[in-house]
């Protein structure tokens, strides 16, 4: 059962978790958590001040006040973080020092809010009468590449894992998000890596379910925000899962589906604020559902066109572009190729100017920015006659220009680009033509 930051924001919210794991208490639950919500966006803030040499005690205090007001609501002692508190301001004062927050240094910062959140849970829990104990992940076997910010669990991992968490009679309370390096040097999983935690450890103890507690009632048709009827999907498979979880839908991490899917292990997102609804159920292989399951989107997208007569006929073009990108650890999205270009989408203009600079030697390269991507979902699309058509004719008829478009190999997505402007009135459109 892994708790989000939402999930555990305030003292009356982790009472309410508390009600949660004690009605599943016969399931044997084990408990992942995020930090406190805000937390981790207040840690790094301290960091970046610290790192331009301004004063980051007020920074401090509030991530100070705001566990002494939940452990006050809980009635837990606030000595069961002092310890930590002291220890992340003597890591601010080095940056501040140092004038530089590393990477490695930032996981390490980083690292706080679970550490915090999962012992004032684990005691609050034990005080009132379910048996349990505090983890740092590392502590039960977390073991991680040194991908500071981005880190892999080894394979060692599982086994170490497994191990730990065997015939346990208490229920372990486990910071989500972290490692450790084979070095001993704390690494984080990526943000929203606390799913990706509660996914290696159900893999690692064959977990008969994987929950991940939220703000919503489960994977929505579409984000709600945007189109207000969006419709909970109350099972979908786990391929579709992640096709709208790497396109931009965010109540997953895109990499949480992976250890399930390798043990075939079921994932519930459920909601926390709302506990009896039955979530979205993700599986191996859903049949329920129309030929679309989801529409996810994403804002803020570049397009890289990349135009050379070189490519015609010739090999290991795209290997040399694709090594640009890889060179400066850019993640490519959507790609789309003809005789003489290449077109692909970046989410963002980190390192582009760099790579644009070199790809420059080989291509004639053009930037297209204020772009979006949606992308339409499900398994039943490939045989499905007259998808495209309905698709593209709503976009045609509400007067949507498409700049790219890209299908999946799997032949269960449909991506195209479009301007960042006619984003709201496009996913309405389709969500109106294939959910109303």
């Amino acid at each position: 059962m892994k708790y989000g930051g939402s999930s555990v924001g305030s003292a009356e919210m982790i009472k309410e978790v508390f009600e949660i794991i004690k009605a599943r208490i016969d399931k044997r639950p084990v408990v992942v958590v995020s930090a406190v919500s805000g937390i981790t966006d207040l840690l790094i803030k301290c960091a970046e001040l610290a790192e331009g040499k301004d004063d980051f005690m007020e920074c401090y205090q509030e991530i100070l006040d705001k566990h002494r007001e939940v452990t006050k609501g809980l009635g837990v002692e606030m000595s069961l973080i002092t310890e930590l508190l002291e220890e992340f301001k003597k890591d601010i004062e080095a940056i501040a020092q140092e004038g530089e927050a590393s990477l490695k240094m930032m996981d390490r910062v980083q690292s706080y809010g679970e550490r915090m959140s999962s012992r004032i849970i684990a005691a609050y829990l034990d005080k009132n009468g379910i048996k349990s104990r505090q983890h740092d992940a590392w502590d039960i076997g977390m073991m991680t590449s040194s991908d500071y910010g981005n880190a892999e669990p080894t394979k060692e991992a599982y086994t170490e894992i497994r191990k730990s968490l065997a015939d346990i009679d208490y229920v372990p309370v486990i910071t989500g998000f972290m490692g450790k390096d084979t070095n001993g040097n704390i690494t984080t999983l990526g943000r929203g890596g606390s799913d990706y935690t509660a996914a290696i450890i159900g893999a690692a103890i064959d977990a008969e379910e994987i929950q991940i507690w939220t703000d919503v009632d489960g994977i929505m048709t579409t984000d709600p925000r945007v189109v207000k009827d969006a419709k909970v999907i109350r099972e979908i498979s786990f391929n579709e899962a992640a096709e709208l979880a790497y396109f931009g839908a965010k109540v997953l991490h895109p990499k949480t589906i992976l250890p399930a899917v390798d043990k075939n292990i079921p994932v519930r997102v459920v909601n926390t604020f709302n506990p009896e609804s039955e979530g979205t159920l993700i599986v191996k292989e859903s049949a329920s559902g129309g030929a679309i399951r989801g529409i996810a989107f994403r804002k803020g997208v570049r397009i890289v066109n990349i135009i050379s007569t070189r490519m015609l006929g010739a090999h290991g073009f795209l290997a040399r572009v694709f090594d640009v990108f890889e060179d400066y650890r850019k993640s490519v999205e959507m790609v789309a190729t003809s005789e003489v270009s290449i077109s692909l989408t970046v989410k963002d203009d980190n390192n582009l100017d760099k790579i644009v600079r070199e790809l420059e030697d080989i291509a004639e390269v053009r930037v297209k920015e204020n772009k979006a991507t949606i992308c339409l979902v499900g398994e039943q699309m490939r045989g499905t006659v007259g998808m495209a058509a309905r698709i593209f004719g709503v976009l045609g008829k509400g007067r949507v220009n498409i700049d790219m478009i890209s299908q999946g190999a799997s032949e269960i997505n449909v991506g195209f680009v479009i301007n960042e402007k006619d984003l709201e009135r496009a996913v309405k459109a389709l969500h109106e033509e294939f959910f109303s």
